[in-house]
């Protein structure tokens, strides 16, 4: 098995880490924040891009707005799903009103809206709130499709 990149969802180092580690265990060698705190991070523009070109594992990201209504409503259940889905997964969010240069290259039409990327390629979007089984149960159905 090959080692493992993870971008830090707090300060953007990239860790290494070894496939005989526990990934849930691992902190960041630049930061100390654990890599996986099953809490998706609000991230900025610079943070998104380097989730999306460092890490070796699929990003989930949700785009949202603080005046959504279905958004803030699918928080608790997309923050239970990190629970299930890292390590495997990272999450993060990314609020489409403060970054509106990333949501518009992303083309996001509505919001709530989960997009996944693997090897910084978008390979699955869905719009609409939705609970942490269907989110987990979307995810991973996704993954087998892609082969990750």
């Amino acid at each position: 098995m090959t080692e493992t990149f993870v971008v830090c969802a707090k300060c953007g180092g990239v860790n290494r880490v070894a496939p005989e580690r526990p990934a849930l265990a691992a902190k960041c060698g630049q930061c100390g924040t654990k890599l996986f705190a099953g809490h998706p991070e609000d991230i900025g523009a610079a943070l998104f891009d380097r989730q999306l070109a460092r890490s070796s594992i699929p990003v989930l990201v949700d785009v949202w707005a603080p005046w959504c209504g279905p958004c803030l409503s699918m928080a608790p259940a997309y923050e239970a799903a990190a629970g299930e889905l890292e390590p495997r997964v990272r999450l993060i969010k990314l609020n489409s009103e403060a970054e509106p240069a990333v949501a518009s290259r992303l083309a996001i039409r509505g919001i709530p809206t989960m997009i996944l990327f693997w090897k910084s390629r978008e390979v699955a979007r869905i719009s609409g709130a939705m609970t942490r089984t269907q989110i987990v149960l979307w995810v991973k159905d996704q993954l087998s499709t892609i082969g990750a």
